[in-house]
Parts: C-alpha cells; sequence; structure tokens
C-alpha cells in the first residue's frame, strides 16, 4: 500500500531535508541538485534563494524511508 508521504529519497536527499528544520540552516556544499529533486516533490520551497521545509516535508520527515529502515537493518 502506497500513501502521498511515503517517499524513496536518497541518503542524501534525507540529510538535506533534515538540515532544514532549522531556520537559516548550513546545508551540505553538493545539495544545489537535491534541492530541486525535494522542491520536485514538494518537499521544499525556495524563496528569496532561501530554502525553506514545507509541511509536506515535515510529514515526511516524521514518517521516515524504508529505504533508510533497509539500509540500517
Amino acid at each position: 500500500m502506497s500513501d502521498e508521504s511515503d517517499f524513496d529519497l536518497r541518503p542524501d536527499q534525507w540529510e538535506a531535508l533534515k538540515a532544514l528544520r532549522a531556520p537559516f540552516a548550513r546545508l551540505p556544499a553538493p545539495t544545489r541538485f537535491v534541492l530541486e529533486d525535494l522542491v520536485a516533490l514538494g518537499l521544499v520551497s525556495v524563496n528569496d534563494r532561501v530554502p525553506a521545509i514545507t509541511s509536506k516535508g515535515r510529514k515526511a520527515l516524521v514518517r521516515g524511508s524504508f529505504c533508510l529502515l533497509d539500509a540500517a537493518a
């Protein structure tokens, strides 16, 4: 069963999304393409060149990723 809030993000995408939880977050250097992916998924928005996590992105963080759970096992 698939839910609209289930995302199979890569670890670098998850790290960028987690980093955006804090205002004025310091993102890892190679995040331009990662941010573009997250914006396309609706998890991040960019206003005045400043990325911010969306409510959909916060829900995705709370739910986690099955891909990450498999990697931890």
